[in-house]
Parts: C-alpha cells; sequence; structure tokens
C-alpha cells in the first residue's frame, strides 16, 4: 500500500488568506511559506481547544526543520521547506511519515508503526470529533461524533489534539508527558506581538531555536541525536521511552492508533497500551515545555482548574516570580519591542473522565509592563496586582453580606443556605465584571508615575465601591422578596453594605477615610429615596 493524504505533497491544509481574505489549500511546506510571509488570517477547520496544540505542532515542527538544516531564519520557499521536512525522516523518503494514511510497518502522521503487522482487534473510531481529546457530557455541549464525511485535514488536527494534550483516560489509555498528571492539563501561555498568526509563529521558532542548548541542558535532554518526531518510532504498546532520549523540541503521542480508509472515507482504529509511551511520571510536567508555566514549589507544570485563567491567576503568571517560572514562549524580549503586544493563555481543564471547559484569554501588555517583564523585574505591578485583587475580595465579602440582608428582607436573621447561595451568584457578577476591566485599569497604574499611583489607586477604589453597591441596587427587583417588606429590605442592605465599609473593622483603611469624607447617604424605608 503506497502511503496517502501527504501533507508534504497534497494540499490538505486550509487557511484563509490576510491579503485577500480568500480560503486557500495548502501543503504544509506552502503553509510555512505562507506564514514566514504572516498571510495566514486563521484556519477555517480549526476548533477552538486545537487552537494551541496547532500553534504548538506548527512551531515545534518548524524549529525541528531549521535545526536540522542548520539555519536560524525561515526558509523563502516551499521547496526548501518540504526538503528539510523530508530529511526529518530519512528512512522514509516516500513521505510516508507524513501522510495520514501508510503501511502498517511504516510511520504515518502523528502515528507510530504497528510492530505486530495487524490492526486486527482495534476499535474503530468513525469520525475525528470522537478521536479528539474533547470530552463532553453527552450530546449537551458538543454534538457527539457529528463530524461524518470528514476532510482528511478534521482527521489530522484532531490526531493532533489527541496525541499532544491528552490525558490519562482509563487503564490502557495513558497521557501525554507534557502535563503535571494524569487529570491535569496542558496549558499555554506566550507572548504575542502585533500581527497574524504567521508573525507569532516566526517569533515562537525564533525563541525556540535561541533557547535549544538551556532546554537541553536544563532537562538533560540530548542536544544532538534525540528523538524529535516520536511518531516515527514503532511501539507494541509496552515499552516506554526514556526522557532522556528526546531532542529539545519533541513531539509526543501518547496513544496507539492507526487511520485506514474505509470505501471512500476515512476511519481510525485504535487500541490500548501496556504503558505511557515516554517514561516521565516523575518529572510533572517539567519537560521545557516553551509554553507551560512551572510552579516553582514543587517543580511542577501550571495544571488549569475550572476558573481557567481568571484576573487572579493571571496576575500571578504575569507578575508573581516567587510562584510560577514563566515559559520561554512568555517572556518578552528586546527583539519583540513594547508597543501592542499580548499575552495569550489558552488551555483545556480537565477532570476524571471529563472536560471542564475550554479557557483562553489574551491579556494587553503596556509600555512599562512590557519593560517591568523583560528586565524580571516585576515587584512594581505585582504589588499593585495584589492591592486590587485583595479590595475586589474585600468588596465581593462586602456586597454578599449586604446581599443576605436583603434576601432575609432585612430582619437580621442569619440567611439561610439557599439564601447564601443567591447572594453568592450576584457577588460572583460583581467580581466577573471587575475581572473583565481588570488588566485595563492595572496598565494605567502601571503606566503612572510613581507620585500618581496612590491617587489612581484611590479613585479606583471608590468607583470599585460605587459598582458593587450598582450590583447590590440592580439585585433589588430580581430575588425573592416579601411586597410589603420591599423597601424595608432594601434600605436595610443599603445601611448594611455603608455601615460595614465605614466600620473601624473594615480592613480597607483607605475605602473607610474615602467615605468618611463624603457625606453619610440617607437610608430610609421610603420607595422616594430608592432607586
Amino acid at each position: 500500500m503506497a502511503p496517502r493524504y501527504c501533507v508534504l505533497d497534497d494540499a490538505l491544509l486550509s487557511y484563509r488568506q490576510v491579503s485577500s481574505g480568500k480560503r486557500c489549500a495548502a501543503t504544509l511546506p506552502e503553509l510555512f511559506e505562507a506564514m514566514a510571509r504572516d498571510d495566514v488570517r486563521d484556519f477555517p477547520a480549526l476548533r477552538p481547544h486545537q487552537r494551541h496544540p496547532w500553534h504548538a505542532f506548527l512551531v515545534q515542527t518548524a524549529a525541528l526543520a531549521l535545526h536540522g538544516a542548520g539555519r536560524e531564519q525561515p526558509f523563502d520557499t516551499a521547496g526548501e521547506w518540504r526538503a528539510a521536512l523530508l530529511a526529518l525522516t530519512p528512512d522514509q523518503p516516500d513521505g510516508a511519515a507524513w501522510s495520514l494514511v501508510s503501511p502498517l510497518d511504516q510511520p504515518a502522521l502523528m502515528q507510530p508503526p504497528v510492530p505486530e503487522g495487524t490492526v486486527e482487534g482495534w476499535k474503530p473510531v468513525a469520525t475525528p470529533d470522537a478521536v479528539d481529546m474533547l470530552v463532553t457530557s453527552k450530546n449537551h455541549d458538543l454534538k457527539a461524533e457529528r463530524m461524518r464525511k470528514a476532510r482528511p485535514e478534521e482527521w489530522l488536527l484532531g490526531l493532533i489534539s489527541l496525541q499532544t494534550q491528552e490525558g490519562y483516560f482509563g487503564r490502557g489509555n495513558y497521557g501525554i508527558s507534557r502535563m503535571n498528571g494524569a487529570y491535569a492539563s496542558r496549558p499555554g501561555v506566550g507572548v504575542v506581538p502585533p500581527g497574524n498568526w504567521g508573525r507569532r509563529w516566526q517569533r515562537d521558532v525564533t525563541v525556540l531555536l535561541g533557547e535549544r542548548e538551556t532546554i537541553a541542558a536544563t532537562e538533560e535532554l540530548r542536544q544532538n541525536g534525540g528523538h524529535g518526531l516520536v511518531w516515527l518510532l514503532p511501539w507494541d504498546g509496552a515499552s516506554s521511552l526514556s526522557f532522556g532520549s528526546l531532542d529539545p523540541f519533541y513531539i509526543e503521542i501518547c496513544r496507539r492508533i492507526r487511520l485506514t480508509e474505509s470505501g471512500s472515507d476515512l476511519i481510525a482504529l485504535a487500541t490500548g497500551s501496556q504503558a505511557a509511551r515516554i517514561q516521565a511520571k516523575e518529572r510533572a510536567g517539567r519537560t521545557g515545555d516553551a509554553w507551560v508555566p512551572l510552579v516553582i514549589s514543587g517543580g511542577k507544570a501550571l495544571t488549569i482548574t475550572r476558573d481557567g485563567f481568571d484576573y487572579k491567576r493571571m496576575s500571578e503568571l504575569l507578575f508573581d516570580q516567587h510562584k510560577y517560572r514563566a515559559p520561554i514562549a512568555q517572556k518578552v524580549y528586546r527583539s519583540d519591542g513594547r508597543q501592542d503586544l499580548q499575552v495569550l493563555a489558552r488551555g483545556v481543564t480537565r477532570g476524571e473522565g471529563k472536560t471542564e471547559g475550554y479557557h483562553e484569554r489574551r491579556v494587553p501588555i503596556s509600555p512599562k509592563t512590557a519593560r517591568f517583564l523583560s528586565s524580571g523585574e516585576s515587584d512594581i505591578p505585582a504589588k499593585l496586582a495584589a492591592a486590587r485583587i485583595d479590595a475586589i475580595g474585600e468588596l465581593r465579602k462586602l456586597l454578599w453580606g449586604a446581599l443576605c440582608v436583603l434576601l432575609r428582607n432585612g430582619d437580621g436573621n442569619e440567611a439561610s443556605d439557599p439564601q447564601k447561595d443567591r447572594a453568592g451568584f450576584y457577588a460572583k457578577q460583581f467580581e466577573h465584571a471587575e475581572d473583565a476591566r481588570f488588566f485595563e485599569d492595572l496598565a494605567e497604574a502601571i503606566e503612572a508615575e510613581d507620585d500618581e499611583r496612590s491617587a489612581l489607586f484611590s479613585r479606583w477604589l471608590l468607583a470599585c465601591f460605587n459598582r458593587a453597591e450598582g450590583t447590590l441596587r440592580r439585585a433589588f427587583p430580581a430575588v425573592p422578596r416579601s411586597g410589603i417588606q420591599r423597601y424595608r429590605a432594601q434600605a436595610a442592605a443599603l445601611r448594611n453594605l455603608h455601615g460595614r465599609a465605614r466600620s473601624p473593622k473594615f480592613p480597607l483603611q483607605q475605602l473607610r477615610d474615602l467615605l468618611a469624607s463624603q457625606s453619610a447617604p440617607i437610608l430610609t424605608e421610603s420607595p422616594d429615596v430608592i432607586p
């Protein structure tokens, strides 16, 4: 059987051009040529949770090819890219290792050779979304196995998602090495320069090549002669590769799977394994991955929780050098400039036999913030962020207490558990609103001069308190209430909010002082003064 669907020669990949907006079909070398021109706007077939695995695959593949060719800059033509990619697989000069379908004794793209020579008894998987790592509630989050009559490109994207970001999924289904534990995840955090897909791709390829020796030395990987394309090696499902045998830019696989043709369609055949493909459990995800932050305590890879990349987590990732070590793609280099930079964070939260959400966040990086990050001196933005995080937390608790009073119709008794949960729902709305504007407000503080920051924080703090009060007032018509006690409940809730904020026991002294300088609000049970 001759190899079929080769990404080096067949235009299987689709992208939209920046210059014309047209949808184009391309080989992988042609795509790299377009990326080098920064003429790729997006990939129409790409699903949101596949964005980081696809970006990482394109970056690592290009970096391996350029390193193998002894180059530091992208090639100019698709022909040069094709030659460099084919040189990575010298034992498959026919392109079998870059084909979706190839003989079982040969590697196929993201699929290891089958030393048994047969796939008899392997489980058929009919669609790319069933191959993919994404686990959803049955036909609720996304419809299951809906990608019938799928194109080869969709199979490739599903394979890359599975093989480079899947975790443990029951006996015989082991996960990747680039995550901390069985039910963890592979996040992707990095700087995005101004431009399109190709500009970020070029930037990260350059970063990888520049940091290659450091990655190899730090993680004890092979500078030369290591396994880069792990799918090239036969796998019987019982053996594991030692971590030290790998190339610093290695692209891994974690499952035994092969694509084959069924009539005019593709179908996957999969089977379990007795061991993980790479023996790296003790490393807890510390693999030199260019986009994975490390938790300094324990030296393990970041795991995304169901909160995703909220303002607290993103502040820590950006500024807390005592808690997290930034991956090389997240560092700001002089070549990045200082204008229009962003930090992009992506990842899927995994659980035991389930997926708990896809998370993606972009944080604009102001010029002064970029200077702090590039110098490694982030104490000032870290302190500014921590003060705002503490204030939001205190105001959320303050608001929650006032909401409980509202829900109790102002009678002063302790709220029931359902009422506390209801109050938490509205308090969370306040926090979500602050989360959405957090980094814009923080950037204003970072860009300000030192002697301006205290006054700026005072204005922000007072505005934040007013927004908390606004959340309370918006809850007036929405919460369950006794009609005859409606205005009593509203007045009592407002008195609780303002009274506790002015109390000597309230931790935010700066806010207490600001409120003390204002006239006390008139809070009665009259409907005329309660909006």
